[in-house]
């Protein structure tokens, strides 16, 4: 197993590619700490059934941009298991409209989760992967950041800045062993997704060359890869999963 013994945190764990990430990391041995904000009964049942595969899961429930609670909920896990091996910093929300007509509150939000909930859970673990002289920090990014959408300034600002600060984060701890990465999925399967997928119907499909929407697992088997061994000599990627999506092409 790649990830056997190793204690990995992966914020909005409880739904979605969270979900899936926390199921193959169990897979693979690792102890997930599941960080979820409002999916209670949801995070409940997914540490019940990874521990029903003999992993050791614990859910935590925490506003990833509070900065003094996810200190808190950091220290917690680290008490609770001595280490952090690898981050998956994914939670993230989307509060579209027309930039002219766009409350102030819902940029505020979607940067101060998505940004700062990466900024805030980097900054409460790195220290630690850098004392171990290892670890792995995966963030988790969107194709919006360069294939943008009208009515996404806000999330698509947060989406790039992430890339941008996954580069500068590497360039910072790679001498100690830490690796830092991010996943950009393109359109996957997901509840965050489903009222864009639902509104743009087949013609979203018409411009994946694969014919398909991805699905959370694809993007799961990825945060593995970076995660283990296998990507050591890799950091400051961004590694875009869209089914081709960005080579720009009409699907045939």
């Amino acid at each position: 197993m790649r990830l056997q013994d190793q204690v990995a945190v992966v914020t909005g764990g409880s739904r979605g590619i969270g979900k899936a990430i926390c199921q193959a990391f169990a897979a693979e041995g690792a102890k997930v700490a599941i960080v979820y904000r409002g999916s209670q009964e949801a995070a409940a049942q997914l540490a019940q059934e990874l521990q029903s595969m003999g992993r050791e899961a614990q859910a935590w429930q925490v506003d990833v941009a509070d900065t003094a609670a996810v200190m808190k909920c950091a220290e917690e896990i680290h008490q609770k298991w001595g280490r952090v091996d690898i981050l998956v910093n994914n939670a993230g929300i989307i509060k579209d409209g027309l930039f002219m007509q766009m409350d102030p509150a819902n940029w505020k939000d979607v940067i101060n989760t998505n940004l700062g909930g990466t900024f805030n859970f980097s900054r409460a673990v790195v220290e630690w992967m850098f004392r171990q002289r290892k670890g792995r920090v995966i963030n988790i990014s969107s194709v919006a950041a360069d294939r943008v959408n009208r009515g996404q300034a806000n999330y698509v600002a947060s989406k790039g800045a992430i890339n941008a600060f996954t580069k500068a984060l590497a360039i910072e701890l790679a001498s100690r062993g830490v690796t830092v990465n991010a996943i950009a999925p393109g359109f996957i399967e997901t509840d965050m997704s489903e009222t864009v997928r639902n509104m743009a119907g087949d013609a979203i499909k018409k411009m994946i060359p694969m014919r398909r929407y991805g699905k959370p697992e694809d993007i799961a088997k990825v945060a593995v890869f970076l995660a283990s061994d296998d990507s050591a000599y890799i950091t400051g990627q961004v590694v875009t999963v869209d089914g081709g999506l960005g080579l720009g092409v009409m699907a045939g």
